[in-house]
């Protein structure tokens, strides 16, 4: 159990409590929106279960990124498996162990990019920790929320957990493959995705076919800002800049 969050746990988390490091953590997530704005660079928080397919959906976008430049972090209580496999996918990545923390926060997000090149990318990746719940909650200074959803984990996940797909821009439905082996009904799944999502929107995409990657990185690069003048790749991290409350859309 996450001793931050406390898994909406009342008793170890009081609610006074949990609002003052929500605040501290959305002041430092729009320090964090600063920075990716000010660079242009598009800064996508990607969710999802243990085993969505995360990781494997990266690999399979620097496989036909062509000239689209991705940087990332990768979040998990144990171990830099994640980070190494995106490395060697030719996305350089840094790992963010978090020990006993259920998700990221905007704090260890700063503290991830004093040690990458960002600056130089279009898209910068933040590849949350396996979990449905908490890292919902959390913004880190992205610009959109988009949530992996396995095949193999069945239609109803929206509706057992809506706070995820309500917040999320886009919902991935990964290892469609898999499709013809499993009892699943797509319809079902955008009927749920429907009940709970504001705008409702879905790409299907299939890492080990390739099926969908393509409109995945088209979905990307509609969504890269314009740079600014004088910034994107002349500089790494730095600390001037002003602070703010509350998650946009870019």
């Amino acid at each position: 159990m996450c001793e931050d969050c406390g898994c909406g746990d009342p008793k170890l988390v009081p609610v006074d409590v949990h609002a003052r490091i929500l605040a501290s953590n959305d002041h430092q997530a729009q320090h964090n929106r600063d920075h990716f704005v000010e660079a242009g660079v598009l800064a996508i928080n990607l969710m999802g279960s243990p085993g969505s397919g995360k990781t494997a959906l990266l690999e399979a976008t620097a496989r036909v990124s062509r000239g689209l430049k991705l940087c990332a972090v990768s979040g998990d209580l144990a171990t830099d498996n994640d980070a190494r496999r995106l490395n060697l996918a030719g996305i350089p990545s840094e790992a963010i162990t978090t020990g006993n923390a259920c998700h990221l926060d905007a704090d260890m997000v700063h503290a991830s990019l004093h040690h990458l090149k960002w600056r130089e990318s279009d898209v910068f990746i933040i590849e949350n920790v396996g979990n449905l719940v908490c890292p919902a909650v959390y913004d880190l200074g992205q610009a959109f929320n988009v949530v992996a959803l396995a095949v193999t984990e069945g239609e109803d996940k929206p509706l057992k957990y809506p706070t995820m797909f309500r917040g999320a821009d886009l919902v991935v439905l990964t290892k469609l493959d898999l499709v013809p082996h499993l009892d699943f009904s797509l319809p079902a799944l955008e009927d749920a995705l429907g009940r709970v999502m504001p705008e409702p929107k879905l790409l299907k995409v299939s890492a080990k076919s390739g099926e969908g990657i393509e409109a995945w990185v088209s979905w990307l690069r509609e969504r890269q800002p314009a740079r600014l003048a004088g910034h994107g790749h002349g500089h790494e991290h730095g600390h001037s800049h002003p602070h703010g409350h509350g998650r946009h859309h870019a």
